[in-house]
């Protein structure tokens, strides 16, 4: 089975770094093809892939994803037979549409052993709005169909430019992963894990869940308040607030029905969000502070990776009354998870988003 991976993007918004990224970092010692599909843009130079071993099928007859999609189909083939590759890179060209190369690849899929694995778009976060304005259906195009969507030059432009940016990308899909960190703090692996579907905000959730719902079972029918893995909360004894805010709530609130055994999805609920927004320990410290006051909910458990304004990560962790914040390694875009029970969501986001 060969893997195809269609990495998309207008002209120099990022697409040949990427790419270059992904071959060394990555794919290094992986049989792997990439085929250009130049339209009027320079691509990478051929000594650098002559050097990593890897072939190069180039057409340079015109757009793939238009008017030559039956030449496509053949040359695809041609590559397949002659070099059966692990993994096929397709670099379309900057300006047409990605749902006309995904048809053309899925076409030929129907054929041979071969399966879209990912769909890229790289937009340049300093363009955007204007490449929505001047370049409308093209350039949205490419940013639903994308699975994962890389915001390049996210160094070099505000803050504020970056969140309006994720703000117009969301209006038109609002399921693919948004890579905010800059490439260049990034390992080529996480980025590949993360355009394969891996490390996904809904992933961490869904495990936070399952430890609840694990834990759950464990008290039976005694407890429902949501102490999860906290020894600490056993040796406190009665005295407790570790996770049982609203402990004799949680039992009245269970009398209240026919039986007594919920499960924990029917207690606890989830919210995250993904940000680009950078933090200081101070203020993930203060924030965390806040998540006692009851305020925001019964606050089971928390966790997270931020960006700092200095380059470095702040991970933490947090269970009710007490809380670790450390450094750790760049993630492709922060990621904030809250779980527990009546969460008030919308003062959960204002609260995160400073």
């Amino acid at each position: 089975m060969t893997k195809i991976d269609v990495i998309s993007g207008f002209l120099g918004a990022g697409k040949t770094t990427l790419i270059k990224k992904l071959l060394q970092e990555a794919l290094d010692g992986s049989k792997t093809v990439l085929i250009e599909n130049e339209f009027g843009e320079i691509g990478i130079d051929g000594g650098f892939l002559k050097e990593a071993g890897i072939e190069i099928k180039e057409m340079n007859s015109g757009c793939i994803c238009c008017s030559l999609v039956g030449d496509f189909g053949t040359s695809l083939k041609e590559v397949i037979s002659t070099y059966a590759p692990e993994r096929i890179l397709i670099e379309p060209s900057g300006v047409g549409k990605l749902s006309d190369v995904l048809k053309a690849v899925e076409d030929v899929a129907k054929e041979l052993d071969v399966q879209v694995n990912s769909a890229v778009a790289v937009v340049d976060a300093s363009k955007c709005k204007m490449y929505i304005k001047n370049f409308g259906e093209f350039f949205i195009n490419q940013i639903a169909y994308a699975g994962t969507i890389i915001l390049s030059r996210t160094d070099k432009v505000s803050q504020d430019k970056i969140n309006q940016c994720v703000e117009l990308i969301r209006e038109h899909n609002k399921e693919a992963t948004i890579i905010t960190t800059p490439l260049a703090q990034l390992d080529g692996k996480t980025v590949l894990e993360t355009i394969e579907g891996a490390d996904k905000l809904e992933d961490m959730m869904k495990e936070m869940l399952e430890h609840v719902h694990e834990h759950h079972h464990e008290h039976g029918e005694e407890c429902t308040c949501g102490c999860h893995d906290h020894e600490h909360h056993h040796e406190h004894g009665e005295e407790c607030t570790c996770g049982c805010h609203d402990h004799e709530h949680h039992h009245e609130h269970h009398h209240d029905h026919e039986h007594h055994h919920h499960h924990a999805d029917e207690v606890f609920t989830s919210w995250g969000m993904e940000t680009p927004n950078v933090y200081s320990k101070e203020e993930i410290d203060q924030i965390l502070t806040a998540l006692d006051s009851g305020e925001y909910g019964d606050i089971l458990r928390a966790k997270g990776m931020v960006p700092s304004g200095d380059g470095t990560w702040i991970y933490y962790d947090y269970v009710p009354e007490e809380h670790e914040v450390r450094s750790g390694k760049p993630e492709v875009t922060g990621k904030i998870c809250v779980i527990g029970a009546k969460l008030a969501e919308d003062k959960l986001a204002e609260l995160f988003r400073k």
